[in-house]
């Protein structure tokens, strides 16, 4: 039932407060930034992530903090994460009692509140001095400019699709997609052989619906969004109801697991590491763990469908920043807090960083041509290849990036709430618009 998985939201916000209040504990123990002395006598940086295990779950963040601590033997960087709802659900917290960690990820809508209320430092002068800028696309620092400020960097590169496994398509007659309508026929073969089509999982994970998001933006979100948030256009409009019916019908074709709504992304990527799906709705990140599996040689990346009906350009890829690492405004007042910090983004951004980025299934987010070994990377390349193809464009941002969290969390139920036949299309549109009316 609807209400079942997304009603009682406000129940889940007030025990939301409450794990927040102790999760909060632990972010603003390691959040001044007057606190810049360890007791072994080196500068201490607090980085803060939306993994609750960034070794395992962000493998190129901790390789790049590893190297850079071995580089600077004086500086520790103390990194801690939560998930993403909760961690974001901290930093707004954090920021109210002005205790924000040192260095730390957040949506770029809450980084735009954020610089509008003077709790982040501007990285302009920093980024200038040290040469990072010229080497960032100009598309990038304009996306995270507001105010002639740089508020923020990118953390990693947004690149997302569909995963497709060439071997299962070929064994049921079916040559890889390219329209929407090709898609639907794909789904229709495989469902009579009770084969999944696209491995997607809700639970715990609603915001893994990143091919979906590109859609959006065939239907003219790139065109629409500055509307949208100003009141002068509506989510609610024809355009965006007839992606959602393009939605139903896929999913009417029987493109998705019966059993979407109770497993989670991680469930979703090992059935389709496994072989059980024809697809995995996912982005570059994946890659490493694709590389790890008997499914490697025979997947590619796809930038997703093109559609007949669809609102202005079709050949885009989401290939963008995503949301950015910001730095709390009292960096700026701690000397060798600073001097650290500046340490730390040079670093980042450094051709050597870059590079571990890719050894760990990254893009760079750089101008950096990075070292690919085509036999052991096979399916990172597949995803650069298609990003670098100059037949494609990207939208500036991610949908979800440009919103704030209240209405991106909607977006993710309106999705997932018609993949899962509780929602019509119109009522999925109702609902993220219900969301940008409460703003």
């Amino acid at each position: 039932m609807f209400g079942r998985n997304f009603g009682s939201r406000r129940r889940r916000r007030l025990v939301g407060a409450v794990l927040t209040v102790t999760s909060l504990v632990a972010l603003a123990a390691c959040s001044s930034a007057s606190d810049s002395e360890s007791k072994d006598g080196k500068t201490t940086i607090t980085l803060s992530m939306q993994n609750p295990d960034v070794k395992t779950a962000d493998p190129a963040t901790w390789a790049i903090v590893q190297a850079f601590e071995k580089a600077n033997p004086d500086i520790h960087v103390e990194v801690s994460g939560q998930a993403v709802a909760e961690h974001l659900q901290s930093l707004s917290i954090a920021a109210q009692s002005d205790t924000l960690p040192d260095v730390f990820w957040v949506y770029k809508a809450t980084a735009e509140e954020m610089l509008d209320a003077g709790k982040l430092m501007d990285l302009k002068p920093t980024l200038d001095d040290l040469g990072i800028t010229e080497h960032l696309p100009e598309s990038t620092v304009s996306n995270f400019t507001a105010d002639d400020k740089i508020y923020g960097v990118p953390y990693q590169g947004l690149l997302t699709g569909l995963w497709i496994n060439k071997k299962i398509l070929a064994d049921n007659g079916l040559q890889p997609p390219t329209t929407f309508d090709d898609l639907v026929n794909v789904a229709k073969t495989l469902d009579s052989k009770d084969i999944v089509t696209i491995s997607d999982g809700a639970n715990q994970s609603s915001f893994s619906v990143w091919s979906f998001l590109v859609w959006l933006d065939r239907f003219g979100f790139e065109e629409k969004i500055d509307g949208i948030l100003d009141g002068s256009e509506k989510y609610d409009n024809p355009a965006f109801v007839r992606m959602y019916e393009h939605i139903a019908e896929l999913r009417d074709a029987g493109a998705f697991a019966s059993n979407v709504s109770t497993q989670t992304y991680q469930q979703a990527v090992d059935q389709f590491l496994n072989g059980k799906a024809a697809m995995l709705d996912s982005g570059v990140w994946a890659s490493s763990a694709i590389q790890d599996s008997s499914v490697a040689a025979d997947t590619v990346f796809w930038n997703g469908a093109t559609f007949d009906d669809g609102v202005g350009e079709q050949d885009i890829v989401m290939n963008v920043a995503s949301a950015p690492l910001v730095v709390d405004h009292r960096v700026a007042d701690n000397d060798k807090k600073l001097a650290a910090v500046k340490k730390f983004l040079e670093f980042y951004y450094s051709d050597e960083a870059q590079q571990l980025l890719v050894d760990n299934g990254q893009p760079p987010v750089t101008d950096y041509e990075p070292e690919i070994d085509a036999a052991k990377q096979s399916a990172l390349k597949s995803a650069l290849d298609v990003a670098a193809d100059p037949n494609l464009s990207s939208p500036r941002s991610q949908p979800d990036l440009l919103v704030s969290t209240a209405v991106s969390s909607a977006m993710y139920d309106s999705i997932y709430g018609v993949i899962q036949k509780q929602l019509s299309p119109e009522e999925a549109v109702d609902l993220v618009q219900k969301a940008l009316d409460a703003e």
